[in-house]
């Protein structure tokens, strides 16, 4: 009987391990190769992906009308119109049908809108502007992770980071992983690591984020904590059985 309480009590700190830090996500096991960062990294302009909604403004002439507008007193200007980036990356257009924008720099796919409007109108002028941007951030605790919404086009990793409320305390910030979509390989994304706990690591937080990007700060390992909130419930239970068994004895 005690060499199968004995066996019991293994197995069940065996079984433990399993579900040891069980809220830890993003695992990547040790001999993980993991992408390399690169400067242009950092020089990388946001591009248009699936089901960004973009808010655009269409005028002839350069624009002159947007400007003739912009300075009259008396003025009512606002002429802001909504498209949304299907699954296929297009967006369907006026006059022009669909046009194909995923993949793009606002600044390519603005050129590339003036050159479709160009054929039916003099010298068009076509501002572009991504509205629903967002990165996901945990920054080092599961409970405080959030969506972000990005104002800017170009949004840094430490500006995604900052917004989110600085890295926890729980947080390591030699171990911030920057996981990104592989449009080539949906099964294999992109994933970055990036040490931000010295000063040379700003190279590597000057890195531009994209839509649906993950950020993601490893939780920092507090083993006295974890004992006592998943491994001593265990102990407990063990004791008691123990307990029972010799009162059991006695007993008989």
């Amino acid at each position: 009987m005690r060499q199968f309480l004995i066996a019991f009590t293994c197995v069940l700190l065996l079984t433990s391990c399993k579900v040891f830090r069980s809220n830890l996500m993003l695992k990547t096991p040790k001999d993980f190769t993991y992408d390399k960062l690169v400067d242009s990294l950092s020089r990388l302009d946001y591009r248009i992906a699936a089901n960004d909604a973009i808010q655009y403004r269409i005028f002839t002439n350069h624009g002159f009308k947007l400007i003739d507008l912009a300075t009259s007193s008396n003025a009512i200007f606002r002429n802001d119109l909504d498209v949304t980036v299907e699954s296929d990356g297009a967006i369907k257009m006026p006059l022009i049908g669909r046009v194909a924008v995923q993949g793009l720099t606002i600044k390519e796919a603005e050129k590339l809108l003036e050159e479709k409007y160009g054929r039916d109108y003099v010298d068009p002028f076509v501002t572009l502007r991504v509205t629903n941007k967002r990165v996901i951030v945990f920054p080092g605790n599961g409970g405080m992770a959030k969506v972000l919404p990005l104002a800017n086009n170009n949004t840094t990793v430490m500006e995604a980071i900052a917004s989110a409320g600085g890295i926890l305390e729980d947080g390591k910030a030699f171990k911030v992983k920057l996981i990104r979509d592989n449009p080539v390989d949906d099964k294999k994304p992109f994933v970055y690591l990036m040490d931000l706990s010295h000063i040379q690591g700003i190279v590597d937080g000057k890195s531009k984020v994209q839509a649906g990007d993950i950020i993601y700060v490893e939780p920092r390992y507090r083993p006295l904590a974890t004992f006592t909130r998943e491994i001593a419930p265990v102990i407990t239970l063990i004791t008691t059985a123990f307990i029972v068994y010799q009162i059991s004895l006695r007993v008989k």
